[in-house]
């Protein structure tokens, strides 16, 4: 019986003897590895800082797998044929396959053994237990990881700083330019980059422990936990002392069989040096692990080379790179006001796609990545700015759509064509196409329409269902809670995509408080501080004015607020307040001084509604036919509070010059002799769109009860984030099909709609009001969870105008 050896149990080892058993390998197969641990998901380690078990992470063992945790291995003796343990046993091998992966680049500077890494599950515990007693981190590393480990500071409640060498972060993913929008969109969150920086010393008190990181140049970041991620090195030790060939920057050496220079060994992953490179990304890693148990079991598979594509949400923030980073031209899109940077290089011709990088924006990533060093399917400019789609473009058979696994296009036709796969599930499981990160799942969307196939309209990978069916799962069930859903409905521990979806419907449907229990873990930034957080870290406060209607006494209280926070005060376009800079430990005593006068949350942190304009109507204009004002502040006190799959706006004009601008909102309402006209499905923003004419010469109880079911059937049938211009454009009969399903109750809903719009009248609470009176929800409201009395001490202002201004490292 064939004996094969695994030594180091990472992902790589896990995706080789998962191939190899799969395959039927009937021998024996015993992995040796370090840690505590089978293999685990190192893509999503960072979630282990945010509920995530470690088991939930671990793969599991394959049947007939014999594995020895926390075992170092010592010594490879080819000649004895076996491997001997730190604890002095042998365990022998006919063919012995080296993913010891690699170890984190610590820079040998002095203090350096005081700091921390980023690479297992136990660096995160020591990491998280460091963090208790510290203010203010710095991670070593602006790459992939080095960005993961400061948005983990950042949760732990650290004020975050970043170095990175090189002029601009994500140096191998994106350019200069690229670079600096991803930094502008880091700074907005409150983190401090420092770019074209080095460390001198890791400084310390003199017993250990950390107080700060010196650059350089001389400058002190003060500091009590520091992380270097600053790159891999591969761990080739034991293959060098058993005198296999090695690289001459390290790394294992390895051919296109992934055998070393002694043919009974292979070597796979982060330790392999594969056609001269070291390949750190799951894909490659996954690949090799492949080839080697295909040679294994007697297969011809080589490797030749990876995609090194990217795309993922770092900090929120898309980022994609594919193909190479430069070219004979390139064509550049850039949006600093949105934080969006997009670049394509193409070939002299301007016919060949090389490569391009996304910020910001990854939509092009998923059309344009399968088409590297081919033909452009549409201009560069369309393919850029008018999102030319993958569903409409013919991919060749050997285009690449899964790097992770290498998957082609050709594969996912042969899946769907065979009977396979009918959905996006089946080529899962049938391709491992979409596995690993994910971001291929659109295509295998567009490639199964492509095909003929009715492809489900699934939230996301842990829902098989719509957002509107879930809407509807959460109302018949009674479900009031996200555990109870993704345990009973759907799969996995859920995504930044299900989270804040599920969580708007349980408020749309129960109006329970956002931060109430395990809700408040679901909630987007914003809507987890009630307020908005701006470019500098502080936040917006704005209370509700229901129809920009306001008394001298509220002015002067909100004046006050003002001066006694320092705040910037600003009118916005809705008629309201804006009272910004506001540090989140100063937003109760905020809160506590409005509500006291009468105010409320104006909910300008959330989807929901906003507000309701008005003109003065017909109470001061000689032109107003009816009161605008009076109507405004009816539909907004209606309304405050309701929860939807987008932000709403609305508005109120008394007559037909349209001074509150009705037209451009998610509802309009305009004065008539006989009425009031509705009109829904407007928006300004980046696509600006007239509303509709609904209906016309309502009274007001037909106005108000027609804009009852029409928000409500939105709430219930709209997709995840669809406001409300295209949801109606989506509908089947569009403003007519609306039109017979809310007025002519074509489906029977109405009386539905109507009681549910009730209950939420019924049962709004006020969120500050309701956070202020619960002492739970109050602790939330510390700039260092630590330290819950210091200020955040890099929120710094300048003065403009009379008024503060941020002031940005």
């Amino acid at each position: 019986m064939s004996r094969i050896v695994v030594v180091g149990y990472g992902p790589a080892a896990h995706r080789f003897v998962e191939t190899l058993t799969a395959r039927g390998f009937d021998g024996r197969i015993t992995v040796i590895g370090e840690e505590p641990r089978p293999a685990y998901d190192r893509v999503a380690l960072t979630s282990y800082l945010s509920g995530t078990t470690a088991e939930d992470l671990t793969y599991p063992v394959p049947g007939g797998v014999v594995t020895r945790l926390n075992t170092r291995v010592t010594v490879i003796d080819r000649g004895a044929g076996h491997v001997v343990t730190e604890d002095g046993g042998a365990e022998p091998y006919d063919v012995l396959v080296l993913a010891t992966g690699s170890a984190p680049f610590v820079p040998p500077v002095p203090g350096a053994e005081h700091a921390f890494v980023y690479r297992t599950i136990e660096d995160l515990d020591a990491i998280r237990v460091a963090a208790k007693d510290a203010a203010e981190g710095v991670v070593v590393g602006g790459g992939l990881l080095g960005l993961e480990a400061a948005d983990a500071l950042r949760s732990l409640g650290l004020r975050t700083h970043i170095v990175e060498m090189s002029p601009w972060l994500m140096p191998r993913q994106v350019d200069e330019g690229g670079g600096s929008v991803l930094r502008s969109h880091i700074e907005r969150l409150g983190l401090s980059v420092h770019a074209g920086a080095g460390v001198q010393e890791i400084v310390t008190d003199g017993q250990g422990r950390v107080t700060g990181l010196r650059t350089p140049d001389g400058g002190l970041l003060d500091a009590q936990v520091v992380v270097f991620s600053a790159g891999i090195r591969p761990r080739d030790e034991l293959a060098r002392a058993a005198g296999l060939a090695v690289g001459e920057r390290g790394g294992i050496v390895v051919g296109s069989s992934m055998r070393t220079s002694d043919p009974s060994i292979y070597a796979v992953g982060e330790c392999a040096l594969a056609g001269g490179m070291v390949y750190g990304l799951a894909g490659p890693c996954n690949t090799m692990a492949e080839v080697a148990a295909e040679q294994i079991m007697g297969g011809s598979a080589q490797f030749e080379g990876a995609d090194l594509s990217t795309k993922l949400k770092l900090l929120g923030v898309e980022v994609a790179q594919f193909g190479a980073m430069d070219g004979a031209l390139d064509v550049t899109y850039m949006d600093p006001v949105a934080g969006v940077y997009k670049k394509l290089f193409v070939s002299d011709d301007a016919r060949t796609l090389l490569g391009g990088i996304c910020v910001g924006d990854a939509s092009p990533y998923t059309t344009l990545r399968p088409y590297v060093g081919r033909p452009l399917p549409a201009p560069p400019s369309d393919l850029l700015f008018t999102g030319a789609g993958a569903a409409d473009l013919d991919l060749p058979d050997d285009a690449q759509v899964c790097s992770c696994n290498n998957v082609c296009a050709g594969d996912i036709r042969t899946a769907i064509a065979s009977g396979d796969a009918a959905d996006v599930p089946g080529l899962k499981a049938c391709t491992r196409a979409g596995t690993t990160c994910g971001s291929c799942v659109p295509m295998l969307k567009q490639l199964l329409e492509r095909s003929g196939v009715e492809v489900g309209k699934s939230l996301c990978e842990h829902f098989t269902y719509s957002r509107a069916e879930l809407f509807d799962i959460v109302r018949v069930r009674g479900i009031t809670t996200f555990s109870q859903l993704i345990t009973e409905h759907g799969q996995g521990r859920g995504c930044d995509i299900c989270k804040p979806a599920v969580a708007s419907i349980l408020a749309s449907l129960h109006n329970g408080h956002v931060l109430e229990g395990e809700r408040a873990a679901l909630q987007d930034t914003n809507d987890a501080f009630l307020a908005n957080i701006q470019k500098n870290g502080t936040y917006s406060v704005v209370p509700r004015i229901p129809g920009g209607e306001i008394t001298p006494d509220k002015l002067i209280v909100i004046g006050e607020v003002a001066r006694d926070f320092g705040l910037y005060t600003k009118i916005t376009g809705g008629q309201r307040i804006d009272l910004l800079g506001a540090r989140i430990e100063q937003l109760p005593e905020i809160w506590r001084r409005l509500v006291d006068a009468g105010f409320e949350s104006g909910h300008a942190y959330g989807k929901a509604l906003r507000t309701v304009k008005s003109c003065v109507g017909s109470t001061w204009c000689r032109y107003g036919v009816q009161d605008s004002v009076g109507m405004a502040i009816a539909l907004e006190l209606r309304y405050r509070g309701l929860r939807s799959p987008h932000k709403i706006k609305s508005a109120v004009s008394g007559c037909a010059r349209e001074c509150a601008e009705a037209r451009s909102k998610d509802f309009g309402v305009i004065a008539t002799e006989q009425g009031w006209n509705l009109y829904v499905g407007g928006n300004g923003g980046f696509r600006p769109r007239h509303a509709d004419l609904l209906a016309k010469d309502l009274s007001t109880d037909e106005l108000i009860r027609t804009v009852d079911r029409y928000l409500m059937f939105y709430i219930r049938t709209a997709d995840r984030l669809q406001r409300t211009a295209a949801w109606i454009e989506s509908l089947d009969g569009g403003l007519d099909h609306l039109r017979e399903v809310i007025m002519e109750d074509s489906l029977g809903l109405c009386a539905d709609l109507d009681a549910q719009m009730e209950r939420h009248i019924a049962t709004y609470a006020d969120e500050w009001q309701a956070t202020l009176d619960d002492p739970d929800k109050l602790s939330r409201f510390v700039s260092f969870v630590n330290a819950p009395g210091v200020p955040d001490p890099s929120i710094v202002f300048d003065s403009e105008r009379g008024q503060i201004r941020p002031v940005m490292a």
